[in-house]
């Protein structure tokens, strides 16, 4: 299954990206097993992605929790929390 990973603010600067497509596994069929898939890259990734303490997410433009499932072509965002000023 294919789907799109956005990246964030400091997310998008540890990582070295902002956009990749990427074709999961079966196992990473929700917002927490993509999480780990990424993370099994080590490296920048492992510590980006890490602490979901400071990392928010959505699935198509929705907030979506660790146990929300993805779907072929979903769009998923990594973002650290943001507050207005």
């Amino acid at each position: 299954m294919k789907v799109k990973i956005l990246l964030f603010a400091n997310l998008r600067e540890q990582v070295g990206t902002a956009a990749e497509v990427v074709d999961l596994p079966d196992s990473a069929s929700t917002v927490a097993g993509l999480r780990l898939h990424l993370m099994r890259r080590g490296g920048a990734w492992q510590s980006a992605l890490s602490d979901m303490k400071v990392v928010r997410v959505a699935v198509n433009h929705d907030m979506a929790a660790a146990n929300a499932p993805l779907n072929p072509g979903d769009e998923i965002a990594f973002f650290p929390p943001v507050t207005g000023g």
